[in-house]
């Protein structure tokens, strides 16, 4: 499951490293502590601009349907089995699929009744993941809304044991393909790549992650604390914060 992460990189980056158009107004701030109904950057498609561009959206999907954007905070995630066939999600599937690029994203390990310790899974390299998302348009003119989800899958690896679910993330091949291919093909692209996941690093970081009024690279520096076991007794007991 995905409920809070980290994006850090600037309009400017973001763009060039997606070769997208910048839709955003220079407007990105680091953000180390992303929460739902936050703005986020995604990367689209845009018929407009007949091509990527890099956006700033509301991280909660408000569907078209939708009779006010209040429900947008309970579908920050699709489940990756089930986004083709929900009604709320699966018209953006269809057309409207996205790249959320992130440092890396956050799960909290429940060690015991009172005691969870947070991870931070990042690319140790250093290099911007990208979740596959899809985004949806609400309401028009002054109302018109932009939003996203991002999709979660079986988690795999080790990433396994910190939490049962993980974003979908999408290794740079897959990218394109995620943004333009047709529904059908584009269903191919619902497992998780497992060299990538292996690559992963799943590095304990501080409690000040907690509170969502935190920000700031310190968050994502990684403290001393033991990384948790799948013979750990709490395994079956995992709670996203």
């Amino acid at each position: 499951m995905c409920g809070r992460y980290a994006t850090s990189r600037s309009s400017a980056d973001l763009s060039a490293l997606f070769d997208a158009d910048d839709d955003t107004g220079d407007g990105l701030e680091p953000d180390y502590n992303v929460a739902p109904t936050d703005p986020v950057p995604i990367v689209r498609i845009s018929r407009s601009a007949e091509g990527r561009v890099l956006s700033r959206v509301k991280w909660g999907l408000v569907p078209s349907y939708a009779k006010d954007t209040r429900g947008g905070a309970r579908l920050i995630n699709a489940r990756a089995e089930t986004v083709t066939k929900s009604g709320a999600f699966s018209p953006s599937f269809q057309k409207r699929r996205c790249l959320v690029p992130a440092d890396g994203w956050y799960e909290w390990f429940k060690r015991g009744p009172k005691d969870k310790q947070p991870y931070f899974m990042t690319d140790p390299s250093g290099d911007v993941l990208a979740f596959a998302g899809i985004w949806a348009v609400w309401g028009r003119g002054d109302d018109r809304l932009l939003s996203c989800c991002v999709l979660t899958t079986a988690a795999i690896g080790d990433l396994a044991v910190v939490h049962d679910r993980m974003p979908l993330v999408l290794p740079r091949e897959r990218w394109d393909d995620w943004l333009t291919a047709e529904p059908a093909d584009a269903e191919a692209l619902l497992t998780p790549s497992e060299a990538l996941v292996e690559g992963l690093e799943i590095r304990p970081v501080g409690a000040r992650v907690g509170d969502v009024r935190n920000d700031g690279p310190s968050l994502v520096e990684r403290v001393e604390a033991p990384l948790p076991t799948a013979s750990t007794p709490d395994r079956a007991d995992l709670t996203l914060f």
